[in-house]
């Protein structure tokens, strides 16, 4: 396959998963941060760089919204929730920070390919992107992209798809988003 074959089954794989996901899912994730006071987000790896694009959409949205290791990131508890990624189901960090929520009175949010997986069992709020992840990347007919790409691409999407709902549900405009842009870029 030529570079132009691959990057048309790449999209025809994300949007497969966002067909599959929307709008279900996006009102799904919607309903528990649209109840939260402080909203706490963590992601390992590329999962975790999309998380952080998330948290940067909550904030721009006007959202509470702070990743855990960053030293401004408050206080979570009762009323709070923690928005946590794990495609494959599982990573012992996450299992931990769910812990800890949880013991804090926040409610847990995962965002997976893998419900019956440890930490998604361990979330209040589960949001399914059925997609491959590093869990199942091996044999048979998997996605064009490697390892855990196509669930890390359906994430981006969906995030901004979850982002024009809330701003709807919220009545935010796209110049109110822009206003807590930073400028010290």
């Amino acid at each position: 396959m030529n570079l132009s074959e691959l990057a048309h089954r790449a999209n025809e794989e994300v949007g497969d998963v966002l067909q599959n996901a929307l709008p279900d899912q996006v009102i799904a994730m919607a309903s528990p941060i649209l109840s939260a006071n402080h909203i706490a987000l963590y992601g390992v790896g590329r999962e975790g760089l999309m998380i952080k694009s998330l948290a940067m959409r909550l904030f721009h949205l006007g959202l509470d919204a702070h990743m855990i290791g960053d030293m401004t990131t408050p206080h979570i508890g009762e009323g709070d929730l923690l928005i946590v990624s794990a495609g494959p189901g599982y990573f012992s960090t996450v299992a931990g920070l769910i812990k800890q929520a949880k013991i804090a009175g926040a409610q847990v949010l995962c965002v997976t390919a893998e419900q019956d997986g440890i930490v998604p069992k361990s979330a209040d709020h589960v949001v399914l992107l059925s997609a491959q992840t590093m869990a199942n990347d091996q044999g048979g007919d998997g996605s064009i992209l490697p390892m855990g790409s196509l669930f890390e691409a359906v994430m981006f999407m969906f995030f901004e798809m979850l982002i024009l709902h809330l701003r709807d549900a919220k009545g935010v405009s796209a110049e109110d988003m822009r206003a807590f842009h930073t400028n010290m870029e």
